[in-house]
């Protein structure tokens, strides 16, 4: 059976309809390029944290002082200081919900960048190799809180027309951390002392710094303050960036409404526990489609270059520390400028067709990348060694016009409010493990089986494939209520009945003022 699309109903998509009318672009909006210009430090820029940690235990393997004062790790004690930051990702991940149910979104970030403060300055201290685990294992513990937080509150804030381009833009921030360090490492590689690495330790401080410095000039989510019975805040919040001020907007008043009816109907079929991810076959099917999507970011061999490109590298010839550095800052700005461009674009198609496409490209290439590895393996030339290399290049484009363009608004469109910061922290908790198998595993596999290895991937992608033809249902075009019951029919039919009720009331009470006012 083809996964299910969204009905597309008259009044089931008043709002959407309403944002399409607004031909106004958000630039020319005061208040809402306000808004959109403090998300990005803020939410968007999160992602920068992992990039730079991603592209800094790259570029530190060729790094000389680092590996001498670590005394060259390699296989399980390698995949050992890059995993346990997803280890310490996982351990909190459980906690990281109630903090933004409870305490609030804004609150869920700050929370975190206070950790990975903390724990970025004790990387950069660290005096052996004990410390700088555990250091890597602390900026683990903040980072889920900040991504879970940040992700929602950017879906949950911005104007529907801009929401999934915002949310595409937050993974693609990644690689503005990514470049960070990858520039950084090329600058101190040859330097002699241990400034040489921690350096780029201690610039990781950077993106934490701006989260906490700035997410007090943003406001809260107006569907979190709903949902704690501060609807008036949430209505100027929504007045004021979606409406430019305007109390009396129709958008404004049927966007409340649709929030406001939509989590009355949630609060009355949810419970207040993890079971609610598992109660019915709408939820268990959401719970699905994000463990899976934790995986298949992470299992799509984008692991192998983000951590292990140097070593991919030695694999295929290229042993000299300066171009393998060289490489690894070129391969980050590239994937810098195509995961932008799809975010900008990539929104504007239907999400099914996107994943389809870009996992397909995905096999394609890997498979091609595999035969290169393993021709260079058997002759040593020049070509399958820039073969290799051509691919890798190639993959970047494939793997961000799905996985990293797609993840966070989908993810955002699949799980409604109640339970969407748990489906967020389930994606990491399956992604995190997934990081963290492939951390410590992907050293010890290239070291062993070299080319080899990389047959399981070819095999895993082609299982995504077909999971994401049965799997997953098409969200594009809707906005986060009317996607709140995707799987419940009947729920979402007394959805569309209450909205219309409350949304005739407002215009019976709209009619009887300006009929007072005329007899007056």
């Amino acid at each position: 059976m083809v996964a299910p699309t969204v009905a597309n109903d008259a009044a089931a998509d008043l709002v959407s309809r309403l944002a399409a009318q607004d031909t106004t672009p958000w630039y020319k909006k005061p208040n809402l390029r306000f808004l959109y210009l403090v998300l990005m430090p803020t939410c968007i820029g999160v992602e920068m944290t992992s990039g730079f940690d991603s592209s800094m235990m790259n570029g530190l393997q060729a790094v000389d002082s680092w590996d001498k004062f670590f005394n060259s790790p390699r296989s399980t004690l390698l995949g050992l200081m890059s995993a346990i930051y997803s280890l310490g990702a996982i351990v909190v991940l459980p906690l990281v919900p109630w903090v933004s149910d409870h305490l609030g979104r804004r609150m869920a970030i700050v929370f975190g960048s206070v950790l990975m403060v903390i724990g970025a300055a004790l990387q950069t201290a660290s005096q052996n190799f004990a410390m700088f685990v555990c250091s890597r294992l602390v900026l683990g513990f903040g980072i889920p809180f900040a991504i879970v937080g940040a992700s929602s509150l950017i879906g949950e804030l911005s104007h529907p027309k801009e929401r999934a381009i915002l949310g595409s833009l937050f993974n693609s921030c990644w690689f503005i951390g990514s470049i960070v360090a990858a520039g950084i490492t090329l600058g101190t590689f040859k330097m002699e002392s241990n400034w040489g690495w921690r350096i780029p330790s201690l610039v990781q401080i950077v993106p934490s710094f701006l989260q906490i410095g700035f997410i007090f000039f943003l406001p809260e989510s107006p569907r979190w303050l709903i949902a704690h019975g501060r609807g008036e805040e949430a209505y100027e919040i929504l007045a004021k960036y979606h409406a430019e001020g305007d109390m009396d907007s129709e958008f404004v008043k049927a966007e409340y409404a649709q929030i406001e009816r939509t989590l009355d109907l949630e609060k009355e079929v949810a419970k207040t526990s993890w079971l609610e991810l598992v109660a019915t076959s709408g939820m268990r099917k959401r719970l699905l489609i994000g463990s899976l999507l934790g995986l298949f970011t992470q299992w799509s061999g984008n692991g192998l270059t983000s951590y292990y490109l140097a070593r991919i590298l030695d694999n295929v010839g290229v042993t000299d520390n300066h171009t393998k550095n060289l490489i690894n800052l070129a391969l980050t700005c590239w994937g810098f400028v195509n995961a932008t461009f799809f975010a900008l674009t990539a929104s504007r198609f239907n999400r099914r067709t996107v994943y389809l496409i870009g996992t397909l490209a995905i096999l394609l290439l890997f498979t091609g990348w595999t035969v290169a590895s393993s021709n260079y393996a058997m002759t040593s030339s020049d070509a399958s060694s820039r073969a290799v290399i051509a691919f890798i290049f190639l993959y970047s484009p494939a793997y961000n016009v799905c996985f990293n363009a797609l993840t966070y608004p989908y993810l955002v469109e699949v799980f409604p409010y109640h339970v969407r910061a748990k489906g967020i922290a389930v994606f990491q908790w399956f992604g995190r493990m997934a990081a963290f198998f492939n951390q410590f595993v992907n050293p010890i596999g290239l070291a062993n089986a070299g080319w080899k290895y990389y047959i399981s991937y070819c095999v895993w992608i082609a299982v995504e494939l077909l999971l994401i033809y049965f799997l997953f249902p098409e969200t594009a075009h809707k906005t986060l209520e009317e996607l709140s019951f995707l799987y419940e029919t009947d729920i979402q039919k007394e959805q569309v009945k209450r909205v219309e009720e409350d949304l005739g009331d407002q215009v019976e009470k709209r009619d009887d003022d300006e009929a007072g006012t005329k007899d007056a």
